[in-house]
């Protein structure tokens, strides 16, 4: 089995579908930092240490530059990367069949285009390098900021083309299968001037069936997968039409996966709507599949989607107990799994990014209260004293209720000592001066996977008391799945202005498909892909055989 990888970021889809099965014929990223893990993590390719050398590297290739030099093109600004057709400095090699396996570094909209104007390498991917039976999947996260329920929700931003961007690279090669990953946002409309809804899930689903590609929408969350890490996430599963037929008597009949048909039928349905309707079809005529759902839990579980369930959920104290400071466990099942599977990447001298960041003595402090009201747990006692801690003219009150729930803990003290507090009016001046700005942090709670919204440091702190910190890069790594010999590259973090183009370690990490999520993907999309082997050119469908090979050369 064989994918191109779209908006690879540092590889976390990757490494999944790599440990699936599945061969890299080509991966494409925006992001020179991002691409920099990519490269160290799948090539053994240091392009920090090739740029202090002056040496060109092998592996990860520019469609295009303003930087002369690879030092300069690692710290870039993507977004103003010079078009195809613009003076500029690209080391794209002239042999297409050199980019197989490799990275690719721009945007997908000129990705599109080059394969616009070079016949050669858009026979190579079509073809998967000259691979038996052609690209089976083209697979990637279009980014999300602009879908994400946490972000500006703009409907008009650039970044909502990308989905549409990878339908148009599906369309030019061709794969027998196509997986689209977002945030759950998608599945929110728009609300446009006119008062009309914009679903955005939808007509992404509606442009992949007016290429020829039947869309299975799915619901999914990360943490039924195994993933220490409550993550809701958007997956579109698309069908080539002509391999859907050759396929269908296996997958829509097997007594084994008798929840294929139900799955499947609206699915169908749409795609015979939307090829007479066209564009013009209106919302309404497909849903998504919500693996939430009682119901749709079971189909699932009878499905070629029954990998996606784990034995067991995992908590954040399981991913990150022996990495603390003081008092480490021993490494969990979890941990351990974890490292197994992943035991093909490099071997490493030490553990990486495990650097712990600086905080002063009164945000320890702040930390530590975080951690009180996460044990307490109760939304209406964090909430008051959360309103007392903000309320700069000593006008909020702390019920009596917040106090008796609080008092039994110890919290710290000026001279980093754990104290309890023996009065309310004294704890009420020590909230008050611990003032915070901040909205949603909060601590860790170890009995639970950890929050959706975990992508910078200054969104959560830890759970133990002993540890009054952000997370390091490999902690936030470990909730996410990595295992520890994948490395992260680059710039630890950022800020101001470069935050709108950089993609720092940590946002590496907070923008990846979890390698675990990846890998139970790529196993449902195996099961997809070995019904080809004694069906696509059976002696019944010689006609349908002819029109498939077409398609794939």
């Amino acid at each position: 089995m064989n994918h191109i990888e779209l908006f690879a970021g540092c590889g976390g889809l990757s490494l999944g579908l790599e440990k699936a099965g599945f061969e890299l014929v080509l991966a494409n990223e925006l992001s020179p930092m991002a691409a920099e893990t990519f490269a160290f993590n799948f090539f053994n390719e240091n392009l920090e240490e090739l740029a202090d050398n002056d040496k060109a590297p092998q592996h990860t290739f520019w469609i295009n530059s303003h930087k002369k030099t690879l030092k300069e093109r690692l710290r870039e600004n993507p977004f103003n990367y010079p078009a195809l057709d613009k003076s500029g400095f690209s080391n794209l090699p002239r042999d297409t069949r050199e980019l197989n396996g490799k990275l690719v570094v721009g945007s997908i909209v000129e990705l599109n285009r080059l394969l616009d104007s070079n016949k050669e390498l858009l026979t190579d991917l079509r073809t998967a390098f000259g691979r038996e039976g052609g690209l089976d999947l083209v697979s990637g996260g279009p980014p999300c900021q602009s879908f994400s329920m946490a972000g500006l929700r703009e409907k008009d931003s650039d970044k909502n083309t990308l989905p549409w961007e990878f339908v148009k690279f599906v369309e030019k090669t061709q794969p027998k299968l196509a997986m689209l990953e977002n945030v759950t946002g998608i599945l929110r409309p728009f609300e446009g001037d006119d008062g009309h809804k914009f679903h955005a899930w939808y007509e992404v689903a509606k442009a992949f069936s007016m290429i020829g590609y039947i869309p299975l929408c799915l619901h999914i969350n990360a943490r039924f997968s195994g993933i220490a890490q409550n993550r809701p996430r958007f997956i579109l599963i698309a069908f080539r039409e002509s391999y859907f037929q050759s396929i269908s008597t296996q997958l829509m009949e097997s007594s084994k996966h008798t929840g294929n048909r139900e799955l499947l039928k609206p699915s169908l349905k749409f795609h015979e709507k939307v090829k007479k309707e066209g564009e013009n079809l209106p919302f309404g005529h497909l849903n998504y599949c919500d693996l939430a759902d009682t119901e749709m839990k079971i189909l699932f579980r009878w499905s070629f989607l029954s990998e996606l369930f784990a034995d067991k959920e995992n908590n954040v104290k399981d991913a990150l107990d022996d990495l603390k400071q003081k008092y480490p466990s021993e490494p969990s099942d979890y941990v351990k799994e974890l490292n197994k599977k992943f035991d093909f990447l490099s071997e490493r001298s030490r553990l990486y990014n495990h650097e712990f960041r600086k905080n002063s003595d009164i945000v320890k402090r702040r930390f530590r209260i975080y951690q009180v009201l996460q044990n307490i747990d109760d939304s209406a006692v964090t909430k008051n004293v959360l309103a007392v801690m903000k309320d700069q003219e000593n006008i909020a009150e702390l019920s009596d209720k917040s106090w008796e729930m609080c008092s039994g803990y110890h919290f710290l003290s000026e001279h980093s000592t754990l104290i309890k507090f023996r009065d309310k009016t004294s704890f009420i001046e020590y909230l008050r001066s611990h003032p915070t700005k901040k909205q949603t942090q909060k601590a860790l709670n170890p009995r639970k996977p950890a929050p959706a919204a975990l992508s910078i440091p200054d969104d959560a702190c830890h759970y133990d008391e002993h540890e009054l910190r952000v997370l390091t890069v490999r902690e936030m790594a470990r909730i996410q799945s990595f295992p520890d010999n994948f490395v992260f590259r680059s710039k630890v973090t950022t800020g101001g202005k470069m935050r709108s183009f950089e993609v720092p370690q940590y946002t590496q990490v907070g923008n990846a498909v979890p390698p675990l999520l990846g890998l139970k993907l790529g196993k449902c999309l195996n099961r997809l892909l070995s019904y080809s082997q004694n069906s696509i050119c059976s002696a019944e469908s010689g006609k349908l055989c002819s029109k498939v090979e077409e398609t794939d050369i």
